[in-house]
């Protein structure tokens, strides 16, 4: 196998702004989160290529891409391709030779599903068999990282199932493999997933090492190119991308399978969870239903229904979504923080997340139909690669202005 190993990586001017992702990197920060990754990744054994997807604003991409050149540089053994906007460019270019008449960035570096398809299109265009996503807020817990990313892949299961597709898990800073149930706000208590998937992760993480999954850790996650090739990410979901592709895969007849003993540590930023957090995941739960059921009604298709998906998250794909919905924005309106934006919420946010799984349901399905011609177009594009390889080595932006070094003056 030929893996590489994939890292969105989320940089603003300043992070306290509210923005579309769950949190992004200043690019004045000290000790960005990329560095720490990286480190880790300096004692894994036998990285082959890291990928780093460069997610910015316009006005903050030029700093940010020159912090990322700093650090990229003390982890030459790695083998790192930063791809930012203008390698996105050029691979977005090569796309739309190949489905003109598709409208959408559905490979780009904007939302969520669309950079994780950036990272497959990437591996792709170099001959990687095998993508692993990590998170740039996580580190690698032992030298064996990719030797268990790649574990069980392309074996056959007792049921005659292939393993494409695995997803590992994290553990928090206390080591813990369980979400934090202590205390929730009561306007938290139909909206917390928490309990549900601690259900779920319990019994998880007794008995095979590799069993069916119903979660999927983005941050902790590998695909073979037989699965990729195939099946892309939804770049209509606006949160929780990694988890409905478990659902994408089992549409097209494929299988995410988690292992137990897969794990990296996961170490956020803390953010709070804004009004714009809980908008996105209002839309994302109504359109994934949405979705799921137009899918269900095309014959090419296997049906996903809500009871295969129990405990976790099946009930958030039932009629019980309505109410969760609208009770937790209502109690949030009442008694929560930020009170304005949840009654907006509350009073058109609700009714235009329905419109938009109405215009967006049928989307997916017309990807998936020319997705797998996509990759076979670009798969080991030696004169793309070439040319993202390039443009890539070729932005040396010169000193860390925010570096020690450069702020004593060594070296002017």
């Amino acid at each position: 196998m030929n893996p590489a190993i994939v890292i969105p990586t989320y940089w603003a001017n300043d992070p306290s702004q509210p923005g579309v992702y769950d949190h992004a990197t200043a690019v004045d920060e000290p000790l960005p989160e990329l560095a720490r990754c990286l480190d880790s990744l300096d004692d894994v054994c036998g990285v082959i290529r890291v990928i780093v997807l460069l997610v910015a604003p316009p006005e903050a991409e030029a700093s940010a891409r020159a912090r990322i050149q700093a650090i990229v540089r003390e982890h030459a053994d790695l083998n790192p391709l930063v791809i930012g906007s203008g390698e996105a460019r050029l691979i977005a270019g090569r796309i739309e030779t190949l489905c003109p008449g598709f409208s959408g960035e559905f490979a780009s570096l904007r939302g969520y599903g669309s950079i994780r398809n950036m990272g497959l299109v990437a591996c792709a265009m170099l001959g990687h068999d095998v993508a692993v996503f990590m998170d740039d807020d996580e580190v690698t817990l032992s030298p064996d990282f990719l030797v268990d990313a790649v574990y069980g892949l392309g074996r056959l299961t007792r049921q005659d199932l292939k393993i494409l597709a695995k997803t590992g898990h994290f553990v928090d800073e206390n080591g813990s493999h369980l979400a934090d149930v202590s205390r929730p706000k009561f306007w938290e208590h139909w909206w917390s997933k928490r309990r549900e998937f601690n259900e779920w992760m319990s019994g998880a993480l007794e008995g095979s090492r590799i069993k069916r999954s119903n979660y999927v850790c983005g941050g902790c996650m590998t695909v073979h190119a037989a699965a990729f090739s195939r099946v892309p990410f939804d770049p209509w979901i606006t949160r929780g991308e990694d988890l409905d592709y478990l659902m994408n895969l089992r549409m097209a007849g494929f299988e995410m399978w988690f292992d137990r003993q897969w794990y990296v540590r996961h170490l956020p930023p803390t953010t709070p969870d804004a009004p714009n957090r809980f908008l996105q995941d209002v839309y994302r739960w109504i359109y994934e239903r949405a979705k799921l059921d137009f899918c269900a009604r095309r014959p090419s298709l296997r049906r996903v229904t809500a009871d295969s998906l129990m405990p976790y998250p099946g009930k958030w794909l039932t009629a019980e979504l309505d109410e969760r919905i609208s009770r937790t924005a209502l109690a949030r309106a009442i008694a929560g923080p930020e009170r304005a934006a949840y009654l907006r919420t509350w009073r058109r946010g609700r009714a235009d997340a329905y419109a938009y799984a109405a215009a967006n349901a049928e989307n997916y399905a017309r990807l998936l139909s020319f997705w797998p011609s996509v990759v076979d177009e670009i798969w080991d594009d030696e004169r793309l690669a070439s040319a993202v390889l390039e443009m890539s080595s070729g932005r040396d932006e010169g000193p860390d202005p925010t570096s020690p070094a450069t702020e004593k003056g060594v070296g002017a």
